[in-house]
């Protein structure tokens, strides 16, 4: 968003002299001037980062988002085009360790509001004792969430209360879970920093980014209460996915997640993983195997015939579309929480 080129010809004389006091105060941004009506150009990297911006960003920003509605957010290639757009934006909102080619092209785009939400809350790793599997994204055995980085996180100084430790790099070499969002408490913490972070690089709307930060995180209180007052007394606590993203969520309501593979929705199971899904099953009285909305159901389907189980859904939320069971984030969260109060019997 260049003010600059939207300012007429005949008044660049008036521009030197009165402007570019006002263009410099919004350097935080390339010009988030909100005086004639434009808006700041936001990209996010899928669907849980285009949903804070636009809720907390409201009338002032224009989101794109980098995952179309329908596209598995681990298997996106970008195109030269959303390379391009990246390097365009005003502010990128994205979580590294979810989808390698959009780190990359973050990396080099040069874009100074660059806001890593994974600095914004705690990362843990769920990785073995979850699924039985080394997760395929973040990094091992990491206990601090946050990284250095290059282009001066507007993220880590919003949050300098988690600053400490910092320095560690949500590589792709196996351990830290990134699915933070389906924790409701977590995604708060984010969307806070993402406020805060909206505040810096567009200060003459500080006010509104609040108001609507504040409102969110209220919203998602009272999601969080929903799900402890929903999921107290269930007969079983274990559940059964085809994708490991509920680690957080499970560890949240004390509930034992196990995944029948790892991270990656559409990976095969090993035939000695799906042995000990079957005893886990039957031990734990388990009902149900949950498969997603984004992914084949194949493997669920295969796994409950051999089992005797039900099959459901349970959205991980990585994009919507017309099959997601909501219209938004909010909404497939409290369809997720019917559905396992279903599946543990804790209705």
């Amino acid at each position: 968003m260049n003010v600059r080129r939207l300012i007429p010809t005949t008044a660049v004389a008036g521009a030197v002299v009165l402007g570019l006091t006002a263009l410099s105060a919004c350097s935080t941004s390339d010009a988030a001037d909100g005086g004639n009506g434009d808006k700041l150009k936001v990209t996010a990297s899928f669907y849980p980062m285009q949903f804070l911006a636009e809720r907390i960003g409201g009338e002032h920003v224009a989101v794109t988002s980098l995952t179309k509605p329908g596209v598995e957010p681990h298997d996106l290639e970008l195109t030269p085009r959303q390379i391009g757009s990246i390097s365009e934006s005003d502010y990128v909102l994205y979580l590294k360790g979810i989808q390698p080619a959009v780190d990359d092209a973050i990396k080099q785009s040069g874009v100074k509001n660059t806001v890593d939400a994974a600095t914004l809350t705690t990362l843990e790793n769920h990785g073995s004792e979850v699924s039985g599997h080394d997760h395929d994204h973040g990094h091992e055995g990491e206990e601090e969430h946050g990284h250095e980085d290059e282009h001066g996180h507007e993220g880590e100084e919003a949050h300098e209360e988690h600053s400490e430790g910092d320095g560690h790099n949500h590589g792709q070499d196996g351990g830290a879970d990134p699915h933070i969002w389906l924790d409701p408490v977590k995604y708060a913490e984010v969307a806070k920093g993402v406020g805060k972070s909206l505040e810096k690089a567009d200060p003459d709307h500080a006010a509104d980014y609040k108001k609507n930060t504040d409102a969110l995180v209220a919203e998602l209180g009272e999601l969080n209460t929903a799900y402890e007052t929903g999921l107290k007394n269930p007969a079983t606590k274990t559940f059964i996915t085809t994708h490991s993203a509920f680690g957080y969520l499970a560890e949240r309501y004390g509930l034992t997640q196990q995944g029948i593979a790892g991270i990656d929705p559409e990976a095969e199971p090993s035939p000695a993983r799906i042995q000990e899904i079957h005893t886990i099953a039957e031990k734990e009285k388990a009902t149900t195997v949950f498969f997603e909305t984004l992914a084949s159901d194949k493997t669920a389907k295969t796994l409950a015939k051999d089992t005797g189980l039900k099959t459901g859904v349970l959205d991980p939320l990585e994009g919507i579309t017309e099959k997601s069971q909501g219209a938004d984030y909010i909404e497939v969260m409290e369809s997720n929480l019917a559905a396992l109060q279903k599946a543990l019997g804790a209705k």
